[in-house]
């Protein structure tokens, strides 16, 4: 059964690369790729503080690059997950750091 994402949010773009992720039925997904491995994790929330388990892996796992490997595009970590996205799905790039003035 193939996972289809709703909505992503990304949430830290390297070291490690991590998205947050609904399915159209409201599941939360938690994607990660840091030293070379993804995880693909769902819980009831996104709250991490009350996930009874450590990612893992559960939904998906794979082995991209080498151990120093801790960014990924949202492309590529789908592909290598075996997700899709929905065709209209909502993608939420981080935000670009805002620079601050000194006076």
């Amino acid at each position: 059964m193939t996972v289809t994402l709703t909505k992503v949010v990304q949430t830290c773009p390297s070291l490690p690369s991590q998205w947050n992720a609904w399915d159209a039925v409201g599941r939360y997904y938690y994607l990660r790729f840091r030293s070379g491995r993804g995880t693909v994790d769902t819980y009831d929330t996104a709250d991490h503080e009350t996930w009874a388990t450590a990612p893992d892996g559960a939904v998906a796992y794979f082995e991209h690059g080498d151990d120093g490997d801790s960014h990924i595009t949202l492309t590529d970590f789908l592909t290598a997950a075996g997700l899709e996205l929905a065709p209209d799905a909502e993608v939420v790039p981080m935000p670009e750091p805002t620079a601050t003035k000194e006076t």
